[in-house]
């Protein structure tokens, strides 16, 4: 019986399979056609299409702030992704294990859960995000001590305290590395009167973006259209002004985390203090993210081994034992 876990993100999808590892690891883009609506490209070739499609093709991503926004576009998604991972010539259908927000309403769930099915699974089963990325950042967490995990991923940052294998408080804000992306491309257009399309505001996060002021900065070139002449035009841009630009957002995400700590159990605070926190997730690439938790928290951070990788390893945890956690913390529909 095959079975595989999806990590459906905001910005990327992951696919799992046991004894493979991950076998698929594309962006959440899906290009249509405006005419027919017909699916022309899904993953790396709809993203290379992102900013520069003609009148006759959308570059679309079906999930917004991790939940589905374009059903239709979904399934196509999934079932592409499903077909990728299984291989073109398949007997059976497979178990599929996928991740979700925290914060996930039934009429969501029920989305994610019919989009799967009818993209050619069998089996839907639906774990929450926080406790996949918890179990794929080597957490054990199905002890009675609590350890905390921070989930930055695009489109949610989900914040949770798990013991004996459960979720015991818990916050989830809708700003992580898309709303930093867009925040960067306003500060440029406001500051610089440039515009600057998602790729380029990223690839300024990777590569010089900062959670806290540097002493020696980094500088970065960037290309973008001037709002005035209307001409392409190159400026150069330092870290710590990229850090001032995504400081809101990041205030955000501290501001969850402190919420989540407030409402923990005092024995469980305790463990807390003790291990630290995990970040997980592409925000936990983010440099200095750890610092600027632990400067604002005093809680103690690590970033886990792969973050990007955290959610989709869980799966792949889970899937080996599904008999063990089907009990804890599975909903199967």
């Amino acid at each position: 019986m095959k079975k595989i876990g999806i990590d459906l993100g905001t910005t990327n999808c992951l696919v799992f399979v046991p004894k493979k590892g991950i076998v698929v690891n594309e962006p959440s883009v899906v290009a249509v056609s405006v005419l027919d609506k017909s699916i022309l490209a899904v993953g790396v070739e709809a993203k290379a299409m992102l900013g520069r499609t003609p009148d006759t093709i959308t570059a679309v991503r079906p999930l917004r702030d991790g939940v589905i926004a374009d059903y239709k576009i979904t399934e196509a998604m999934l079932r592409y992704f499903i077909n990728k991972a299984m291989g073109r010539i398949r007997i059976t259908r497979p178990e599929v294990m996928i991740s979700v927000p925290a914060g996930i309403t039934s009429t969501e769930r029920r989305a994610v859960i019919d989009a799967a099915m009818q993209a050619g699974a069998k089996a839907a089963y639906l774990v929450k995000e926080p406790v996949l990325a918890a179990i794929g950042a080597g957490i054990p967490i199905n002890e009675a001590s609590g350890n905390m995990i921070v989930n930055i991923g695009g489109g949610t940052a989900e914040i949770a305290v798990i013991s004996l294998g459960g979720i015991v408080s818990w916050a989830s804000v809708r700003v992580a590395g898309n709303k930093i992306d867009q925040s960067i491309a306003e500060h440029i257009r406001k500051k610089h009167n440039l515009a600057i399309g998602e790729r380029t505001a990223e690839q300024i996060k990777i590569e010089v973006g900062s959670a806290i002021k540097q002493k020696d900065e980094d500088i970065i070139e960037i290309r973008g259209r001037d709002l005035i002449a209307g001409l392409p035009k190159t400026i150069e841009i330092t870290s710590n002004e990229i850090t001032e630009a995504i400081s809101d957002q990041l205030k955000e995400i501290v501001r969850a985390v402190k919420m989540v700590l407030q409402d923990t159990p005092p024995e469980l605070a305790a463990d807390i203090m003790e291990k630290g926190m995990v970040v997980s997730g592409g925000g936990a690439l983010l440099k200095n993210i750890d610092e600027l938790l632990f400067k604002e928290t005093g809680v103690p951070c690590v970033k886990a081994n792969d973050p990007l990788f955290c959610v989709a390893k869980g799966t792949g945890v889970v899937l080996d034992d599904l008999d063990v956690y089907k009990r804890s913390i599975m909903s199967k529909k």
